[in-house]
């Protein structure tokens, strides 16, 4: 049987059993569709109580999709969990696009692990492009402020800056509704941007 068609009839979670039923084979040979599978790279095998093997079979496994969450937790040293894993598959997400995802999130502690990235981004005309789509310019803009307060980071162009600076006649607005810090007024009088973090919540990039 060809690989195709195997993933297409036993994509999902499955047993040696349930393949056995699926495909009205011998055990033995849904013991070798499954290695066959596993050795090209579509299986993931997980022990569940009692000791049985399941196994999730899917195109997507040798795809090796990454994480927005994964990249983040790569470089920061503010680890993250979550119970929704977003895998991007074909290719791996910029650093850029990363930070815009986790300012995106509203999440207190996604945001708090993504300031990290400051250290490697680079593409600081695409990180522009991505906040301004995103309209999200401004919060960036004080993230880095905040970033350099506390870690090394690369150092961003004169035109992001220039570009994503408020204008005399902006209001301020909350990075996240209702949240601001005592520790960083001139970080936020700079950007009109109240940010969520004080000194104390910084401490593991202390």
């Amino acid at each position: 049987m060809k690989t195709e068609d195997l993933i297409e009839k036993l994509k999902g979670i499955q047993t040696v059993e349930s393949v056995k039923d699926s495909l009205k084979v011998s055990r033995n040979k849904a013991v070798y569709y499954i290695y066959r599978l596993r050795k090209q790279g579509y299986v993931k095998t997980k022990r569940v109580s009692g000791g049985k093997r399941v196994y999730s079979i899917s195109f997507e496994n040798r795809m090796k999709g990454t994480s927005y969450y994964e990249i983040i937790n790569e470089n920061s040293p503010v680890k993250i969990t979550t119970p929704s894993i977003y895998k991007i598959y074909g290719k791996k997400p910029t650093l850029e696009e990363t930070l815009v995802f986790a300012v995106k999130t509203g999440s207190l502690r996604t945001v708090l692990a993504a300031l990290a990235l400051f250290r490697k981004i680079s593409n600081w005309s695409r990180l522009y492009q991505l906040a301004k789509q995103n309209r999200i310019e401004r919060q960036i803009g004080a993230l880095y402020d905040l970033a350099r307060k506390i870690m090394k980071t690369r150092r961003m162009t004169e035109k992001f800056r220039s570009s994503a600076l408020p204008k005399k006649n902006y209001s301020f607005v909350y990075f996240i509704p209702g949240l601001k810090s005592r520790d960083f007024e001139e970080i936020e009088n700079t950007w009109k941007i109240y940010l969520p973090f004080n000194k104390k919540d910084l401490r593991d990039y202390l």
